[in-house]
């Protein structure tokens, strides 16, 4: 395994990672183009040797059908001739595809003459994690290499950002397509689900066997909330928890006592979990879950996998100030990634 530390980010995440998929040989230019592409990062809208040399990429919405199940997305097509492709998973926000920062990701992509696809995620939309998703993102990368436009001698990969990496690096395992991904890029992704919720709960996460503190964003609990509630069996659970999740993630310190009064057993035992400040507690309050929901999370937990497997190149990046993901879940998922093929990148 090899780590970077990088100090700062001059032009952007979306520079960083283009410059992230550079160093690791993923992206497709030659030197030179390589650096008018962050160049022209970091002129924005303003005029580049990039843009008077290269036409503006396409954005076209694409609809396929894998194995009678049917998807859409947006495809980006290079102005020149693509050199590369690309799955570019939306992360769990509402806006999905069309989040103004994953565009601006993809077309910059698509500068660097990637054939860029994003599939359109319903459940990510929802701000739910499902393991299923990992079935769409492999379709998405089937999808890719069967593109008119995808070069006969291609590279191609998969790339996510934070909760999207555990269904990125599942399809990356599926039969159907791992012999055939080249790349995989994770962006303050995780490993073991439950040293995350440990972190969004309590915020402390372990570093060399040792806890520390950092005050969490709590967006993650309440994706969490989001992405579980569905699997409770009583509906008046299920409503309390949709009310919490919109009142908390709208404002984080919105009263949700009058709901979680009406909870049955099996809605409490998720409030504990959600209340609890005592890292030590928390592998018990998981054990005492639901078993629909426990087995959500077995299935989507990378800790479960044998990441050997992979054939692709493990590429991860992670901030060391992550309040969401600390950086310690890229840590461990690089340490259990393919011998001799993992690059970690921390900033």
């Amino acid at each position: 395994m090899k780590v970077h530390i990088l100090f700062f980010a001059p032009y952007g995440l979306a520079a960083l990672l283009v410059t992230v998929l550079m160093l690791a040989g993923c992206a497709p230019l030659p030197d030179d183009e390589a650096a008018w592409v962050l160049e022209n990062l970091a002129a924005g809208e303003g005029a580049s040797r990039l843009k008077e040399r290269t036409l503006n990429p396409t954005r076209r919405p694409v609809a396929y059908t894998i194995q009678g199940r049917e998807n859409q997305g947006d495809l980006y097509i290079p102005g020149e001739l693509p050199l590369a492709g690309i799955v570019l998973v939306p992360g769990v926000a509402a806006r999905g595809k069309d989040d103004p920062r994953l565009v601006a990701f993809a077309t910059t992509l698509a500068r660097a003459r990637f054939l860029v696809l994003v599939p359109d995620l319903p459940n990510l939309r929802a701000l739910r994690l499902r393991a299923e998703d990992a079935k769409s993102v492999a379709d998405a990368f089937s999808h890719l290499l069967s593109r008119p436009e995808f070069p006969t001698r291609g590279r191609a990969g998969i790339g996510a950002f934070s909760y999207a990496v555990g269904p990125a690096v599942l399809a990356a395992l599926d039969p159907r397509i791992r012999e055939r991904v080249d790349f995989v890029l994770g962006v303050g992704g995780y490993y073991d689900l439950e040293q995350v919720i440990t972190f969004f709960t309590t915020g402390y996460f372990q570093k060399e066997g040792e806890w520390h503190y950092l005050e969490p964003n709590r967006y993650g609990k309440w994706v969490f909330v989001r992405s579980n509630a569905e699997r409770l069996s009583d509906p008046r659970d299920r409503s309390a928890f949709r009310a919490m999740a919109e009142r908390r993630l709208n404002d984080p310190h919105a009263r949700i006592d009058d709901l979680s009064r009406r909870l049955t057993s099996e809605g409490r035992a998720l409030l504990d979990l959600l209340d609890n400040r005592d890292q030590v507690r928390t592998p018990a309050l998981i054990d005492a879950l639901s078993v629909a929901i426990r087995a959500d999370m077995e299935a989507l937990n990378l800790a479960n996998q044998d990441l050997s497997r992979l054939r692709a190149r493990l590429i991860l990046l992670h901030g060391t100030d992550d309040a969401i993901i600390p950086y310690t879940e890229s840590v461990a998922l690089a340490a259990s990634g393919p011998p001799g093929r993992v690059e970690l990148f921390l900033i």
